[in-house]
This record gives C-alpha cells, sequence and structure tokens, in this order.
C-alpha cells in the first residue's frame, strides 16, 4: 500500500476535498472535486458539495471566540479541536454526495474558520505584528480522513509583507479569464471581495471591498432572531438610511487603496452595534441600509480601482442568493451587467471550497500561489502547510 506522500507524488488526477467556513459563521461548505493538471490549464471536476450549517450553540461559541472582549485562549483551543472534527463531518457528507468512499481521498485542503485577521501591524510587547488565525486542527481532519491536509494558507503571504488575502484570484484567473474582456469576479461572502481580470491575463488586482453577510446576517439574528434574513426578504420592504449610508462610506477602510483587506476588526460587533444605534428603527430599513453599504461599497470600489470599465461582473458566495442585493448592486452597477459563476458551470455556493481544493493541489505540484500584486507580499508565497495522517 502506497504512502500519502507516495500517492501526492503520482502523476495524474487527483481527488481532493475542499473546506471552507467563512467569516459570517454560518457553517462549513465542503467539496470533492477531481483535479488534472495546473496554472490556466487545470480541469476540475466537482464530484459532491455539501453545506453544513453550524448549530445555534456552536455557532454562539465561535461568535464569543473572535470577539476581542468574549475570547480566550482555552476557547480557541477547545475550537480549533472541535472545529476539526466538524469539519472532518463535512468531508464524509460531500464525498457520500459523491458516491465515494474514503479510501478515493488523495488530499484535503482545509481554510479553516478565521477567528483573527490582523494585516495592519499593531504593537505586541513593543514591536509592530501583524498576523492571522484560522482554526480547526488539521491533525484531527488527516487521522478522522486519513489523508493529507493542507491548511492555515494564508500566513506564507503575510510572513512576506501581503495582506493574506484574499485568496480566491489563483482560482479566479485559472477559470475565468477571458481573451477579449475584462472581468471582475466578486465574492458575496461574509467579507465583500473582488477580483480584477484584465483580458487574457493573471489577475491585476484583488482586495476586499468591505461587508457582505457578516453584518446582514448579524443584523437578522439581533432584529429578528433568525439567522439571516431570506432571500432579503425583510430588507426588500425596506427604505435605505442615504445618509447613514454615506456616513459608513467615508470610514478609512473604504478610501484606502488596494491592497487591502477587511473582517471582524472592523466589520463585527461593535460595528453592528454602532449601526444599531445609529440606523433607523424599523428592522427593514435598517437590512435595508446595511445591504445598500455592500452594494455601494462595491460600486464605488469598482468605480474608483477598476480601469478599464469591466465589460461583467461575476458573482458567486452566499450573497448571490439574496435578491435584494442583487438588485441593488445591478442598479448600482448598471449597465455593466451581472452574473453569478453559475452561467460558466460552477456552483456560487461551492467556489470558495473549490478554491481550497485547488490550493491544495497546486501546493502538491510544488506550485506557488501567492499573487505579490494582489496582497503587496514582496513575492510569491507557498500557501498552506502539510499535516499528515
Amino acid at each position: 500500500m502506497s504512502s500519502p506522500l507516495e500517492r501526492l507524488a503520482r502523476s495524474g488526477p487527483r481527488v481532493v476535498a475542499g473546506l471552507m467556513s467563512g467569516t459570517s459563521l454560518d457553517g462549513i461548505d465542503a467539496v470533492i472535486v477531481r483535479i488534472e493538471g495546473t496554472g490556466t490549464e487545470v480541469q476540475i471536476e466537482t464530484l459532491g458539495f455539501v453545506s453544513e450549517p453550524y448549530d445555534a450553540e456552536l455557532r454562539d461559541a465561535l461568535g464569543a471566540c473572535v470577539e476581542v472582549t468574549t475570547s480566550n485562549v482555552r476557547l480557541v483551543s477547545q475550537l480549533h479541536a472541535r472545529l476539526g472534527d466538524c469539519f472532518a463531518d463535512a468531508v464524509e457528507g460531500a464525498l457520500a454526495a459523491a458516491g465515494l468512499g474514503l479510501d478515493a481521498l488523495d488530499l484535503v485542503g482545509s481554510h479553516g474558520q478565521t477567528v483573527q485577521h490582523v494585516p495592519e501591524a499593531e504593537e505586541v510587547a513593543g514591536v509592530p505584528t501583524r498576523s492571522t488565525l484560522q482554526i480547526g486542527c488539521p491533525a484531527v481532519l488527516a487521522v478522522r480522513l486519513g489523508a493529507p491536509v493542507v491548511a492555515d494558507f494564508r500566513a506564507g503571504d503575510l510572513a512576506l509583507g501581503g495582506q493574506a488575502a484574499p485568496l480566491a484570484p489563483f482560482l479566479d484567473g485559472a477559470l475565468f479569464a477571458a481573451p477579449d474582456e475584462t472581468r471582475v469576479l466578486l465574492n458575496l461572502g461574509g467579507i465583500a471581495n473582488l477580483t480584477v481580470l484584465p483580458p487574457g491575463g493573471p489577475p491585476r488586482a484583488a482586495f476586499d471591498t468591505g461587508p457582505a453577510n457578516m453584518v446582514l446576517d448579524a443584523l437578522a439574528l439581533r432584529l429578528t432572531g433568525q439567522p439571516y434574513d431570506e432571500a432579503g426578504a425583510l430588507a426588500a420592504q425596506g427604505t435605505p438610511d442615504d445618509l447613514l449610508v454615506a456616513d459608513v462610506l467615508d470610514a478609512p477602510f473604504f478610501r484606502a487603496a488596494p491592497p487591502k483587506s477587511t473582517g471582524r476588526e472592523d466589520f463585527g460587533a461593535p460595528f453592528v452595534d454602532w449601526l444599531v444605534g445609529r440606523g433607523p428603527a424599523a428592522p427593514a430599513d435598517l437590512l435595508a441600509t446595511a445591504a445598500a453599504v455592500t452594494a455601494r461599497s462595491i460600486a464605488e470600489a469598482i468605480r474608483r480601482w477598476v480601469d478599464p470599465v469591466p465589460d461583467r461582473v461575476i458573482a458567486s458566495g452566499g450573497g448571490v442568493h439574496n435578491p435584494t442585493l442583487i438588485a441593488m448592486l445591478a442598479d448600482e452597477l448598471a449597465p455593466i451587467p451581472v452574473e453569478t459563476t453559475a452561467a460558466y458551470g460552477l456552483d456560487p455556493d461551492a467556489k470558495e471550497a473549490v478554491l481550497f481544493a485547488l490550493l491544495a493541489h497546486e501546493w502538491a505540484n510544488g506550485v506557488r500561489t501567492g499573487l505579490p500584486a494582489v496582497t503587496g507580499a514582496s513575492r510569491p508565497a507557498f500557501q498552506g502547510s502539510l499535516t499528515l495522517p
């Protein structure tokens, strides 16, 4: 029987699991893909996909873990182990959806759950320090699944002076570049981020534009007791507070030039508290205001930082299921058409999980997947660290 490293070294296609859990803390996306080739010649076939929501107790624990005022070292350590099992459960579910067993799995790529991302230096014991931390123990995953796991994808780029985000441009450039169009690939996850793809070329720029589902979901939970505003139905009944939207968009993050990245450090619980305190009393109006912040921040980022004007915007992530948000975005971007990755053969919900399967596959190929033009790193990073079963 061949060792895990010998299996990785073999030529030909690999069966790879990809795992993603975003800043919305809503759950785990797991995909099984068959991947062959490298770079723009890569071929990816989706075999199975599942999305497993966190239960309320685990979501609450993660919510406490990511906020500085409520987190502690023991909680981080315990959730690191607990999520390893959750991720393994999700992979087993995706394998079942693909009609495959554990013996078919060659490799796992796991992003983990971000609990802190500090791309701008803060002083620690007298020294300016930058950091990023994703939990979900890769050793638990490797032992449970009997397969090598590549995880910790952000640390290498950060060590080289980069923002370590966003990571999606590597997949965007491999799968979505067109010879005759400038395209913007937009991910509407907890945070919204975009990739600029010039005609026929590698990604020219990519950066976070601001909050997306993270703030919308936090408001829905606080105002309605539901984890999200299903199909944007409540926001559709509201009217945005345009003065408040303009006030939000005047913050330094939105005015800063790329490369830039963000997360709960800017748009976590304190921001939601501020928004509730400053915003309209009616829940529908407050949700509509938050959706307008997302739509307008994306449109302003494209107008300010993307030249020439893109031929189309191709969206993915959970936000594509919010018709209110998508309608606002289409209005802000008109006449630029807004599509989803489904039109190009990739499930918008599975895209980020596919990304981490691809990054793990390219790690095994010995490819540096870091993109200095995107993150500001001094050179391309090897992204990911290997854990064997």
